[in-house]
């Protein structure tokens, strides 16, 4: 199997020119026939891993999964992609004999590329037995957790999957994909599939696109909430609550505000819940106000916003529930409400489980707590806690409220050295709660029982309040000083680091809380051109997805409809070039999109160019277009410059745009004059296996042979060829 064009069959088929993260490494290592096991986080794009190999191989491939609607959502989403509805079938307990036979027959045809079996369907011996007959091509499991014990999600029929597929073919390919990342989970996984030998892809935690934030809750909460969504009017987003109650009451007041929202709780019977997920996956509505029962298996790539009106019982469940947010890699605002309160509700609730549920119980929401008051970066705080270093330096846009509100930094040398004196005298046994009640002088059971309030150290540090030490031991642990063993309930350890200071005091600074003023809405969005138009597109592509009876996503995404107000495609080869508009999508809706633009093109005077669309007026398209135009001419990018009384720093972020825009650049005139053929050559080769385009990156890896500005000239090169 050849891989050079991976690229294109990825524009093919789906629209997209370049993959995310690891998505390509996986895909190769699939088409190759090799097992692998893959640990993202939601929204990293999983799904890509086993839908693009699919359509590329002979045969069909198997993809368990767990999840109905998931499964709905990723059969609508290929037939959106293909001319063939039969390009992707599902088998699960809701299919009619019928049905199913229905999907036998487009298999044998070999029509169907890619089949989503759930757990308990795959063991029936009628299944196998088809299955024998057929070629497959691999088999996805997804939600592998699900497989085991220590996962949080654990389900026996996920146990059964390796005697199928030995009864089927002992050499099929497997992939197994999880969200999932412990140790524990994955080890299980590994070897109840019997796939040691998978190669093991394991993508960062980080969302840079998601916006943290964390506000005080007080009575006036759902006037809080209120007043938010109607600042972001028409945009999707989803509200938790712990309670069912809670979700009804929100909901009323929302739509007795004219805020188009629906409930969903494990209270509302199957078919009430399934007509409201519906209504938000077709822009019906724009919010669902849920419990933590609503979100698993929806791939709506649009939501803007996720509001926790309760504060979580665990950071793994924020991370998830946050994770439904800005899927597409747009604005994803993540605003969760607190107050102690509800801690002490949840603490309340877990009293009443067994002893080692509750210590573990309490040890997460303790987590959880530190987070919502933590000074520092909130994405820090949350990649140290799935063990991923951060360097805050690289969130240049300060995608936190902490970052853009910072706190007081304080010198704490003395503070920390106490901190860390205290752990060591009491032998490491010591939760945080007992660490900070011994240092202020707070006796209690565990205390008393320890006779620790007759030590030198009992009430020692007292000038500061339980709050301080608490952050203090947060920001300890994040700067790699202390450890919290969540398996034995939160007890702290000493890191080497913690011993190397005590052996050898230096300089360490915390920050203080400081009260700040209400949001910055400053989110980054995507680039929209003609809002006017944009509305229009919109407007057609809720008609044509109802008349489809699918989610208007699943039609063109918003990237896709901001990209037509740039471009203006009036035919079906500029709407191939549209981001996120592959072959198939472009003919099977395109006719109608373009049918529209060319006729508000007319209307409007707008004037187009064959590279690159402009409108009649602004400063910005006249300059581009001046630059294309010279370009096309082979004029000397410096004398480009001059003309337009620019830096060359300048042009080259112009360039960039038009580039980054989809449109091409044919600079090998000037190439051909600031590098040899060898460094071109080495460059290309850089760029093809880099991971990255970051300019900095680059300079750093060539260490000096190279400046900035010759990388960047490159890389509008490489871009041109091979992204667009």
């Amino acid at each position: 199997m050849h891989f050079e064009h991976l690229n294109l069959e990825l524009k093919k088929y789906f629209g997209f020119t370049s993959f995310k993260g690891h998505q390509e490494d996986i895909i190769k290592n699939l088409l190759k026939g090799k097992n692998s096991f893959v640990v993202m986080p939601t929204g990293a794009g999983k799904s890509m891993c086993y839908q693009l190999p699919s359509l590329i191989l002979e045969g069909t491939s198997i993809v368990v999964s767990p999840l109905i609607a998931l499964m709905k959502n990723q059969v609508d989403f290929l037939r959106g992609n293909s001319l063939k509805d039969s390009v992707a079938h599902v088998i699960n307990s809701t299919l009619t004999k019928a049905e199913i036979t229905k999907v036998e027959k487009d298999i044998l045809c070999n029509e169907t590329k890619i089949l989503f079996v759930a757990p308990e369907s795959l063991v029936k011996l009628n299944l196998i037995k088809f299955l024998k007959s057929v070629k497959i091509s691999f088999l996805a499991i997804d939600e592998a957790h699900c497989i085991s014990e220590w996962g949080h999600d654990f389900r026996p029929e996920y146990r059964n999957i390796r005697k199928v597929i030995d009864k089927l073919s002992h050499n099929i390919p497997i992939i197994a994909l999880t969200a999932t990342a412990t140790p524990k989970v994955q080890e299980d996984i590994l070897k109840n599939l019997k796939i040691k030998d998978a190669r093991i892809f394991k993508a960062s935690f980080n969302r840079p696109n998601l916006y943290y934030e964390v506000r005080t809750k007080t009575k006036d909460v759902i006037i809080d909430i209120v007043k938010f969504v109607k600042k972001n009017k028409s945009k999707s987003g989803i509200i938790y609550c712990l309670s069912r109650k809670k979700v009804e009451e929100l909901t009323k007041t929302l739509n007795v505000n004219d805020i188009n929202a629906v409930p969903y709780h494990a209270g509302l019977d199957a078919k009430t819940r399934s007509i409201n997920q519906d209504l938000f996956l077709k822009e019906d509505c724009d919010i669902v106000v849920a419990t933590i029962a609503f979100g698993m298996g929806i791939d709506k790539p649009d939501v803007r916003f996720v509001i926790h009106h309760d504060i979580p019982k665990s950071l793994e469940s924020y991370y998830q529930e946050t994770g439904r947010a800005g899927r597409d890699g747009g604005e994803g605002h993540c605003l969760a409400f607190y107050s102690y309160k509800d801690v002490e509700k949840l603490e309340n609730f877990l009293s009443k489980k067994t002893v080692s549920e509750r210590e573990l119980g309490t040890a997460l929401l303790n987590e959880m707590v530190s987070y919502a008051e933590t000074p520092i970066s909130r994405r820090k705080f949350i990649l140290h806690y799935f063990g991923e270093d951060f360097n805050v330096e690289d969130d240049l846009k300060k995608m936190d409220d902490n970052l853009r509100f910072p706190k007081n930094k304080v010198d704490a040398s003395k503070n920390l050295f106490l901190l860390l004196n205290v752990i060591k005298k009491t032998n490491q046994n010591l939760k945080s709660k007992e660490l900070v009640k011994l240092i202020v002088g707070e006796s209690n059971p565990i205390i008393n029982g320890h006779r620790l309030e007759n030590s030198s150290y009992f009430g020692e540090g007292s000038n500061y309040d339980k709050s301080f030490w608490n952050s203090l031991i947060s920001q300890a642990s994040i700067s790699g000083y202390i450890k919290k063993n969540i398996e034995n309930y939160g007890v702290i350890k000493l890191n080497e680091k913690g011993i190397q200071f005590l052996e050898k005091q230096s300089y360490f600074s915390i920050y203080l809380d400081k009260k700040k003023d209400d949001i910055v809405e400053n989110i980054p969005k995507s680039t929209i051109n003609d809002n006017n138009l944009r509305s229009i597109l919109l407007e057609l592509r809720k008609k044509v997805a109802d008349k489809n009876k699918i989610p208007p996503y699943t039609v063109f995404q918003d990237a896709s409809i901001n990209d037509m107000t740039l471009k203006y495609p009036v035919n079906q080869e500029e709407m191939k070039n549209i981001h996120g508009v592959g072959e198939g999508k472009a003919k099977k809706y395109g006719a109608e999109f373009i049918k529209l633009i060319e006729s508000y093109v007319n209307e409007n005077n707008i004037i187009r160019n064959e590279e690159f669309t402009v409108k009649t007026t602004g400063l910005k398209s006249t300059l581009k277009l001046y630059l294309i135009q010279s370009i096309d001419r082979k004029l000397p990018l410096p004398d480009i410059a001059f003309a337009k009384g620019m830096s060359m720093d300048n042009l080259l972020s112009e360039a960039e745009t038009i580039v980054y825009s989809g449109t091409k650049l044919n600079i090998d005139y000037w190439l051909d004059e600031v590098f040899d053929e060898d460094q071109q050559e080495e460059l290309r080769e850089y760029f093809l296996d880099s991971k990255t385009d970051d300019v900095n990156v680059a300079v750093s890896e060539f260490q000096g042979e190279f400046d900035e500005n010759e990388i960047r000239l490159y890389r509008l090169k490489f871009l041109s060829e091979v992204a667009n």
